[in-house]
């Protein structure tokens, strides 16, 4: 497939998400050996767990719960860390990155949930940067996990973290998988104006944990254990989608049943 014609910003755009798309392409063998640690755990029962803040919260709600995904995977989100409605005053941004680079919180989120030895993580942040996201990752690392990480490896090399050590998201990550987008995450010139515009981090991360997700599907398919795949009533009929949506719930329950159990028995 050649680039699309550059001859307007929306092509500029297309043009570099095209350009993505090979970024994504060229790490098959990464998302492969991720979706194989992920698959092993959903096979064992055991909930994946998956952690965004800021605009990573995208990437985890894309993973579950939405059309075509499947039981087996932990989204944490914090509203503190995530709500970007009001912009200013209360909820504001400004409160929520101060807290994305506030120490400590991380672990008290992880407080909240008994991650065992052999659990695996997924964990997104397009800098790499800010604390949260890289105590997370270096508290399931702790807790003896696995952790995959999806940065933007470009902003990330350019970027100063804010952790007192200089570390960054992957140097606590088992494997590290690239956006693919650009220093400062905007991909358009527009003529006139100094600063680039329209941001690419979230679509090479939506094509990362689709395609990771796929991946597992297959995986879990082959091992005889088909995931309850939420799907539209135009694909699967009423009475199917209906069915499925509910014992994929129904399935997720008895997970976080499980995993809750063990809460504070370590403390």
């Amino acid at each position: 497939m050649s680039r699309p014609e550059t001859t307007s910003p929306t092509m500029d755009y297309l043009a570099a998400c095209h350009d993505l798309l090979h970024v994504i392409a060229d790490q098959e063998q990464e998302i492969q050996r991720a979706a194989g640690w992920f698959a092993d755990s959903i096979r064992r029962d055991r909930l994946v767990h998956v952690f965004g803040s800021g605009h990573s919260r995208i990437m985890v709600e894309e993973m579950w719960p939405r059309y075509g995904s499947f039981p087996g995977w932990h989204p944490i989100v914090e509203l503190s860390l995530t709500f970007h409605n009001a912009v200013v005053g209360a909820n504001g941004q400004r409160q929520a990155m101060f807290l994305e680079n506030v120490s400590g919180l991380a672990a008290r989120i992880l407080r909240n949930f008994p991650i065992r030895k052999g659990d695996v993580a997924l964990v997104i942040s397009s800098s790499g940067c800010n604390r949260v996201p890289i105590e997370m990752a270096e508290g399931f690392r702790k807790r003896g996990c696995k952790v995959v990480a999806i940065v933007s490896l470009a902003h990330s090399r350019a970027s100063k973290s804010a952790d007192k050590r200089g570390k960054k998201l992957q140097d606590f990550a088992d494997l590290t998988l690239d956006t693919g987008a650009p220093v400062g995450d905007a991909m358009v010139r527009v003529p006139g104006l100094r600063e680039p515009v329209a941001p690419g981090s979230t679509i090479g991360g939506v094509l990362l944990v689709n395609t990771i997700k796929a991946e597992v599907a297959a995986r879990l398919a082959a091992a005889g254990r088909p995931p309850k795949v939420l799907t539209a009533a135009a694909v699967a009929g009423p009475d199917r989608a209906t069915a499925l949506f509910e014992s994929a719930y129904d399935e997720h329950a008895r997970l976080l049943a499980k995993l809750y159990s063990g809460v504070g028995k370590n403390e």
